[in-house]
């Protein structure tokens, strides 16, 4: 890669990283327009230095999520919500491997703190299935809740009948050993840090 490229990837994390630490998570990953953002992730992405995303080893690990330009499939439901300021997003990350036969699994997570009933962590567990170096079908076979503060309690798990799963087009538009970016089919943005 050239060396002014890399230098302007550089300059564009660190900006992205200075502008993301001015925001509360709370911020960063419900729906509220950031065009700055916006601008900086779009030069990002178009300087992407993996061209083959999906077929890199630094996809697989663990990925904290950052940032969400129109917020995330829970954030915007909670957003609708007329007391939703009462529920507290403390983490959300994301984890990815992948089998021997090169399938990408993920496991999205969420440790949110409820009114009265304290923290849990949510997850939703599937399957990328790739379409091209950049482009997968993703779909969820499984949900699972655990409460953890103030007690701790098994894990509920809940399996996501074949028939009744959906698949949703996400594309991994960045990729390097500390950051990545996703975005949706309708464009929303999603900038994760390596954990």
């Amino acid at each position: 890669m050239d060396d002014n490229i890399t230098t302007t990837i550089i300059a564009l994390k660190a900006e992205l990283s200075q502008r993301l630490a001015g925001l509360s998570l709370q911020q960063a990953i419900f729906p509220e327009p950031e065009p700055t953002i916006d601008g900086i992730v779009f030069s990002l992405e178009e300087m992407n230095p993996t061209p083959e995303p999906l077929s890199s080893d630094s996809l697989t690990g663990e990925w904290q999520l950052i940032y969400a330009s129109r917020g995330t499939v829970v954030t915007r439901k909670l957003a609708t919500t007329p007391d939703w300021m009462s529920v507290k997003i403390n983490q959300v990350w994301q984890n990815l491997t992948v089998d021997e036969a090169g399938k990408i699994a993920t496991s999205n997570c969420a440790l949110m703190e409820l009114p009265v009933l304290g923290e849990w962590q949510v997850q939703a567990e599937g399957v990328w299935q790739r379409e091209d170096e950049k482009t997968a079908l993703v779909s969820f076979c499984a949900f699972s809740l655990q409460a953890t503060k103030p007690l701790t309690l098994p894990r509920l798990k809940i399996p996501v009948l074949e028939f009744l799963r959906n698949q949703a087009v996400w594309i991994t538009s960045y990729l390097d050993g500390e950051m990545r970016i996703g975005r949706g089919k309708t464009g929303n943005l999603f900038v994760f840090r390596r954990r």
